[in-house]
């Protein structure tokens, strides 16, 4: 859960007793009273990011601001639920604002249609977590950067086609509590033979045991140097989605889009031209991602392939 500075009384009313008594049961109310005094700002509202909206309010967060300066447009109002049908053309983040504040009317949902990019620095510094999608590398590296510094928590994903990613960084140090079985010590007595002082595990007892996890910066889980004798050792352990993952952001900063249906040919060629670069770049061969990943990074269905299907008779919704 997020550490948060309790800025405000930390109680929970009756009525949020109430609307959270499922999660409070699963994860405690001290957890729930952290997700209640956190604000969180959330980038991109495309599908993923409609996604994580809905989750963040519903699991009652103090406040949520949803920012993108995008436009809706036929294709963004098909692949989330949060855009009305007639709202193409307004502001996406805006357009999203109502249905997402009816989610869960005690969470103060605000919408900003300014370019995150634009933003200056000491604009993340209110929230407590900042959410990324649909962003360029380098301005993923800049907000983990400015994040890290005041011990906001980042979390940056994304949706390529068949394909996505998840990242986190919650800091050098990031406390938490691991629930487990408690251990039960065994008999010492003779006769009760070896297999009775082993450890026993009871499942009707748990145990809660504090733990410390080190999370590295996004700019460092990019930019390993694989000529180094112990990353060559773990390459076969990393899954090829990892290099994936350099070619699509490489992909978005030169073209500032992503991989599209409608230029499937055009885009197809640069993706393996930006791969051999990219994995030369690394010291490593192209074959490490092999050809056939073009054909999974791009939407499932465009909006000429659903109007084509609707027109058929069938109704068809990218979600």
């Amino acid at each position: 859960m997020i550490d948060t500075i309790e800025k405000e009384e930390n109680i929970i009313s009756e009525e949020e007793a109430a609307q959270y008594d499922r999660q409070i049961r699963l994860w405690g109310l001290d957890a729930q009273k952290r997700l209640r005094g956190s604000r969180v700002l959330l980038v991109g509202l495309r599908g993923l990011g409609a996604e994580v909206a809905k989750n963040l309010i519903l699991a009652g967060v103090k406040g949520l601001t949803l920012l993108d300066h995008e436009q809706v447009t036929e294709e963004s109002r098909r692949a989330q639920f949060l855009i009305p049908v007639d709202a193409d053309g307004q502001n996406q983040a805006q357009a999203s604002l109502e249905r997402a504040q009816l989610l869960n009317p005690m969470v103060e949902v605000k919408a900003d249609t300014d370019a995150v990019g634009s933003k200056p620095d000491d604009f993340f510094f209110q929230f407590d977590a900042v959410c990324l999608t649909r962003c360029s590398k380098d301005l993923m590296v800049r907000v983990d950067q400015l994040c890290a510094s005041r011990n906001i928590k980042v979390f940056c994903g994304d949706v390529f086609g068949y394909h996505g990613y998840m990242f986190s960084d919650l800091g050098q140090e990031h406390h938490y509590v691991e629930e487990k079985p408690k251990v039960v010590k065994g008999s010492n007595e003779a006769n009760d033979g070896p297999e009775a002082k082993k450890p026993k595990v009871d499942p009707n007892e748990t145990t809660m045991v504090k733990k410390t996890v080190s999370f590295c910066s996004f700019k460092a889980a990019l930019e390993v140097d694989w000529t180094n004798e112990k990353a060559k050792n773990n390459l076969k352990r990393i899954p090829v989605d990892y290099f994936l993952l350099q070619v699509l952001l490489k992909f978005r900063t030169d073209k500032g889009r992503d991989p599209q249906p409608d230029s499937f040919a055009e885009d197809s060629q640069l993706l393996l031209q930006i791969r051999d670069d990219v994995l030369e770049t690394m010291g490593l061969s192209s074959e490490l991602l092999p050809n056939t990943f073009v054909r999974f990074t791009r939407p499932r269905l465009g909006v000429s392939q659903v109007d084509r299907v609707e027109q058929n008779g069938t109704e068809c919704r990218l979600f």
